[in-house]
């Protein structure tokens, strides 16, 4: 029992369970913040554009039961106005974020080119004189003995 509740420990200790934990926190905050956009925002529009028009009314009776249609509709339509507030939720984060992305690429590329503007550029070194070959070296003694030749005949 004591190695069981070691490991039940380290499991409760790890980070992925308190991420989680925090995760499931921060998510049932956030329903309650969708829930009161559509319940108490979409939803008087919704009843303004259809004349207050009340779906839990929508009762079919069988037999001695009674099948609540109108609430099922009214779940579907409370569903699809939470998906869509949802979704301009994410829309416009992911947006803001491919933008922040952008301008954080573009000052990133300024900088790098202002960098590589400010650092002079060194020129090229020429390139070294080659060394002479053998037949060169041995065509400039013959011209040097050549001219000294002819300075001592004259």
């Amino acid at each position: 029992m004591k190695r069981f509740s070691s490991e039940f420990k380290k499991f409760l200790t790890r980070g992925n369970v308190i991420d989680m934990a925090v995760g499931v926190i921060v998510g049932g905050a956030f329903t309650a913040i969708v829930n009161s956009l559509v319940g108490d925002i979409f939803t008087p529009l919704v009843n303004i554009l259809t004349g207050k028009l009340n779906f839990s009314e929508w009762v079919v009776p069988v037999g001695t039961s009674q099948l609540l249609i109108g609430n099922f509709v009214q779940a579907i339509i409370n569903f699809l106005l939470t998906a869509l507030i949802l979704f301009i939720i994410m829309h416009t984060a992911t947006r803001m974020r491919e933008r922040r992305d952008k301008i954080i690429a573009e000052l990133k590329a300024k900088e790098e080119a202002e960098k590589a503007a400010e650092e002079p550029v060194a020129e090229p070194e020429p390139p070294a004189e080659p060394e002479p070959t053998k037949e060169e070296l041995l065509l400039t003694e013959i011209r040097d003995l050549l001219a000294a030749q002819a300075k001592a005949d004259k």
